[in-house]
């Protein structure tokens, strides 16, 4: 199955842009475009894409906002945010928010197709900086690591490393629409609303050594 994605930015012309160079693409298909966060949020949660191209700066509502409202409702849609200039306001603002990557809008091409498919996979991929940026930044629950069954902590463990759910589902020898199960309750019992949040927690409760 193509991996369906949602494109919303302000700007007619980039959305085109976006259409024309992902719809040629067979593991892709565009079910959807908003030029602003309100209109993302309703298509969104009509549609139900597996990954959302969120622009950062739109009138109306921003895509900050927008992404943590999608990711309240839609805890299986992802988000990329999509910015122009990458300052780290924004990026911290954007994981704060519950995106699981972003990037820059003059991203090479295979590069935008590589982080699409890695968040339709639920693969978490943090550069050291960024990582270490974030850890500084971003808040993580303090709860007792026994609050996660065994099981849990070893989903968590692989998804710190940036395994994929199926990655995941090959290494515990579980299906993959049990690993997004337990990915959910991760996500609830840490009460963040990422994947990159999560990841960061693996990392600051030592469950991973920090890259």
């Amino acid at each position: 199955m193509p991996i369906r994605i949602l494109i919303v930015d302000d700007h007619h012309v980039v959305r085109q842009g976006l259409r024309m160079f992902l719809g040629s693409d067979p593991e892709f298909e565009i079910v959807g475009e908003a030029q602003d966060g309100a209109e993302a949020i309703r298509i969104a949660r009509e549609l139900h894409p597996d990954v959302v191209l969120m622009d950062i700066l739109m009138p109306v509502m921003d895509g900050i906002r927008a992404t943590a409202a999608i990711r309240q409702s839609l805890p299986d849609t992802e988000v990329i945010a999509l910015t122009s200039v990458l300052g780290d306001n924004s990026v911290i603002d954007a994981v704060r928010a519950g995106a699981i990557g972003y990037l820059l809008k003059d991203t090479e091409a295979h590069e935008l197709r590589r982080a699409i498919k890695a968040a339709a996979a639920g693969q978490v991929q943090l550069s050291p900086e960024v990582a270490a940026r974030l850890m500084r930044e971003v808040r993580t629950p303090e709860i007792s690591r026994e609050a996660l069954t065994d099981r849990e902590v070893e989903v968590l463990k692989l998804l710190g490393q940036g395994k994929s759910n199926k990655d995941i589902s090959m290494a515990l020898f579980i299906g993959e629409q049990t690993v997004k199960t337990h990915v959910s309750h991760i996500l609830d019992k840490l009460d963040v609303p990422s994947r990159t949040q999560a990841a960061l927690y693996a990392v600051r409760a030592g469950l991973i050594p920090p890259k």
